[in-house]
């Protein structure tokens, strides 16, 4: 078999070079192998990545045993807990784009055959798929796993809780329905363990849709983190990346456009966190299979939402495994007719994957294809005179009764600002909260609003208050929260034209998103609009802010 790592290990020329791979320990044997990059995103700030080492291990034991020779490689990430609701934010959808840039240094800069790739947290998983996508070589996933649940105080089961519970008992604290003593029991209880955060929050959304991909093995997005079941997964991973490389099956041959369209329906069934949409269209992009929101929009009509996890139901992503994890929701989609039986997986051609691997629903946690908790998917597209490109929601974790909503806008040109008036009880019942100048160029960055819409939520007003924005939304985020609205403030989008006192309608239902002004009065106020000056003028957000797509365009960075 030839080898592209042979550019660096084999004929006379080649004597520097292996005489530097020597001096990483390898023999005149383990030359001759393929050399495989295992990309470990492991820091220590992460709680998500706790577990990496571990895993590492696992995945270039899995490598070794089947016959290639592992090299791990370290990649940057962000905690976006951590990062939120400060500068720190800025950096988080950026990161996506460094991580899939060092992954296509590493990858050419060495010449590897092969990759494993092991993130976990939200901008990693799609950041290494970009990354594998420009490169092309054969390449499996396998993540840290999810954090498991906290519980209430005095029992350890029936109610859980999550960091979720932490950012809504902010507003809560602020409203005087929590003590502050019973927000530091959650804040000592409610992350109990490494992992990814415990709910279908983006992170654990990404790494169940790269099963749905094909690019990971069954139990990739719901085994547990501290389960010694997901070392065993690793080893395999690290095994099934041979298998692949021998039969020259690359990650584009798996990425295909079926493969798309069938993450899309997965997305929808399971309740993804919206920032899939992002990810997924970038992806898609990075593929060579583009998709608009159109084709979002028409996923939700056609999909039934089939599982509701955190934030959109009460129960944690652990619930879903015990199950049977992502092969139960493709496995009632197939019986829909809904999947592409078209496309490959790592395990093998898609139908004899779901004959294998997919079991039927247990019809609580996941319901069967013909009781779905909805006829429609979880995510629903909005278009409208605000968002003529779109804005995306999380439809299955508003109430029934915000599903459409008329009231008047209350304008910030930051999150900071919104954040301000909401915790000093200036939002009333009827708002419509408008956040902009938070977009990809604007912000830049695309900040994540999950500190104003938990707000919201601890404060009592997910019930009578919406909120659009032209950032996003973490995974976590629930009530009628329209992100991703284009084009953007920065971009001198409609949303940037909104003025306090406006009537704004929110129709979920409908996928309408509109202002109640004259086409007169929005020429003049378009003909009055000066766009902002840009916030930075070095460093990577201003390179950025250069070269990034609209949010409509998954913020693909070309």
């Amino acid at each position: 078999m030839q080898l592209r790592s042979d550019a660096v290990k084999v004929g006379v020329a080649r004597a520097p070079h292996r005489s530097l791979l020597k001096a990483d320990g390898l023999t005149d044997e383990e030359m001759k192998k393929p050399l495989v990059a295992v990309f470990n995103s492991r820091n220590d700030i992460i709680p998500g990545h706790n577990n990496l080492d571990k895993i590492c291990e696992a995945v270039k034991a899995g490598i070794y045993m089947a016959g290639g020779v592992p090299f791990e490689i370290s990649t940057i990430g962000v905690c976006d807990g951590i990062a939120m609701n400060h500068d720190g934010m800025h950096y988080s959808l950026v990161s996506r784009e460094a991580i899939a840039d060092s992954f296509e240094c590493a990858v050419q800069g060495h010449q590897f055959d092969a990759a494993v790739c092991i993130p976990n947290c939200d901008k990693i998983v799609p950041g290494m798929v970009l990354g594998a996508l420009r490169v092309n070589i054969p390449t499996v996933f396998v993540s840290g796993g999810p954090m498991l649940p906290g519980h209430e105080a005095g029992c350890n089961c029936g109610p859980t809780t999550d960091l979720n519970t932490l950012f809504d008992g902010a507003g809560q604290v602020s409203a005087g329905t929590m003590t502050e003593e019973q927000l530091k029991y959650y804040e000592d209880t409610a992350c109990p363990t490494c992992g990814s955060c415990s709910g279908m929050f983006t992170a654990n959304s990404m790494n169940c849709l790269c099963e749905a991909l094909g690019i990971a093995l069954p139990g990739n997005g719901t085994i547990p983190a501290v389960y010694s079941e997901r070392l065993r997964l690793a080893k395999h991973a690290g095994m099934k990346v041979m298998e692949l490389l021998e039969k020259g099956i690359c990650i584009k041959d798996i990425i295909s456009e079926a493969a798309i369209h069938n993450a899309m329906e997965c997305d929808m069934a399971f309740g993804g966190s919206t920032n899939t949409v992002l990810h997924l269209t970038a992806i898609a992009m990075a593929a060579g299979h583009p998709i608009t929101m159109d084709d979002w929009d028409a996923a939700s009509a056609r999909t039934p939402h089939l599982v509701k996890l955190q934030p959109s139901g009460p129960r944690p992503l652990i619930d879903l495994y015990a199950v049977g994890g992502v092969p139960v929701v493709m496995h009632e989609l197939n019986e829909l007719g809904l999947l592409d039986e078209s496309a490959i997986t790592c395990m093998g051609p898609l139908p004899e994957y779901i004959a294998n691997c997919t079991k039927p629903a247990d019809g609580e946690v996941c319901r069967k294809h013909d009781n779905p908790f909805s006829k429609v998917g979880a995510l629903r597209v909005l278009h409208g005179n605000i968002a003529p490109d779109g804005g995306i929601v999380k439809k299955s974790a508003v109430d029934p009764s915000m599903l459409t909503h008329t009231g008047p806008a209350r304008c910030f040109n930051s999150e900071e600002e919104a954040c301000e008036a909401i915790f000093a009880g200036e939002i009333k019942p009827g708002d419509v909260v408008v956040i902009r100048y938070e977009g990809p160029k604007g912000g830049p960055g695309m900040r994540e609003m999950l500190t104003p819409t938990s707000a919201i939520v601890g404060m009592g007003l997910s019930k009578s208050v919406a909120l659009l924005t032209d950032g996003r939304f973490s995974g976590a985020s629930k009530g009628p929260c329209v992100g991703h609205v284009s084009p953007e403030a920065a971009a001198g989008g409609p949303i940037a034209l909104i003025e306090d006192g406006d009537q704004v309608t929110v129709d979920i239902e409908g996928g309408k998103l509109e202002l109640h002004v004259s086409d007169e009065e929005l020429a003049a106020r378009r003909a009055a609009f000066v766009a902002p000056a840009p916030k930075h003028n070095h460093g990577v957000l201003a390179k950025y802010a250069k070269l990034v797509s609209s949010a409509d365009k998954g913020a693909y960075v070309s």
